[in-house]
């Protein structure tokens, strides 16, 4: 009876917050820096904004091993696969300018706990005590539990960081999308605290999952749009199943495989684009505020930036 009750809960809550994803008929609404809480400090040091860690054939293939039931549960091999392609980069780099997210750092499957502890210091958009606690407690657990072996994509609010394992420019977004919801936050430490509690990262999560959906369903293709839908869906359904208390985990499985159905269900929903649209799209040029970004050793010239690598991975620049 319990377990009933646990996944009509479960149900519940998936149907009511994914029914507000995406609901972009009014356009979507970029971020500005003028109603951002920023740290100058952090802006200073943040140097090159997008860094990638150099490719290692034995450690990339642990993590890709390791990231297995990831790519089960949203059923794509490209999650935690430790292998991020040109697009994805690109398609994350548009938009952080877009939404101008200056100050941000971005680490495309590298390892970099040096930086990420002197950012941890230099952020004084949060508060010190939420930082040489909570933000401590998280830095050192990304320094001993490396994503760059164990995954999880994040964004880690102490030191204004994305983690990104997975070439998915959805899951991209919707981790930028942490760092545009963070942005606007006066007290980011209370709000990072109360992740949590359990129950509060389903408004989180909301909140990045529902700024991922309506970005593409504005300014992507429906290829793009039905691979958001596909992928963003389970993937806040695990929140949703992580949320009940069902120790047998049927909760959180039946959550999923209704995340999956839902996703599926409005990407089916988008309509091709008529053959004119899709040719006038491929004739038209690339927006001047996109930042194209490739690996070092291409004979293609970049738009604004070339990626070249250094010791710890390699930067724009």
């Amino acid at each position: 009876m319990d377990r009933q009750r646990d996944f009509r809960t479960c149900l519940l809550l998936l149907v009511l917050t994914a029914s507000s994803f995406g609901c972009a008929s009014s356009g979507y609404r970029y971020g500005s820096a003028s109603h951002y809480y920023t740290s100058q400090e952090l802006a200073d040091i943040t140097g090159q904004q997008i860094e990638r860690g150099k490719p290692r054939k034995f450690v990339d293939g642990f993590g890709w091993i390791w990231g297995i039931p990831s790519k089960i549960i949203l059923w794509d091999r490209r999650m935690e696969n430790h292998d991020i392609d040109a697009q994805t980069e690109a398609e994350l780099a548009a938009y952080l300018q877009e939404n101008e997210l200056s100050s941000v750092k971005v680490r495309l499957n590298q390892y970099n706990p040096r930086d990420d502890w002197r950012r941890l210091v230099a952020n004084k958009a949060v508060g010190p005590g939420w930082r040489y606690t909570l933000g401590a407690v998280l830095v050192a657990g990304e320094t001993i539990f490396p994503g760059r072996l164990f995954g999880g994509d994040h964004y880690n609010p102490f030191t204004n960081t994305v983690h990104l394992y997975s070439n998915s420019p959805a899951i991209a977004w919707h981790e930028a999308g942490h760092a545009k919801d963070f942005a606007r936050r006066k007290w980011k430490g209370t709000y990072a605290a109360a992740y949590l509690i359990p129950g509060v990262p389903l408004y989180h999560e909301a909140q990045a999952t529902n700024d991922a959906i309506s970005y593409v369903m504005a300014t992507r293709d429906p290829a793009m749009q039905r691979e958001a839908y596909n992928l963003l869906y389970p993937a806040y359904a695990t929140y949703v199943g992580s949320a009940v208390s069902d120790p047998t985990g049927i909760a959180y499985v039946g959550a999923v495989l209704v995340g999956h159905a839902a996703g599926r269900w409005k990407s089916r929903q988008i309509p091709d684009l008529p053959p004119e649209a899709r040719i006038s799209q491929n004739r038209m040029p690339q927006p001047s505020n996109r930042i194209s970004a490739q690996p070092s050793g291409s004979d293609a010239e970049p738009q604004t930036q070339q990626a070249v690598y250094s010791d710890s991975g390699y930067s724009q620049q």
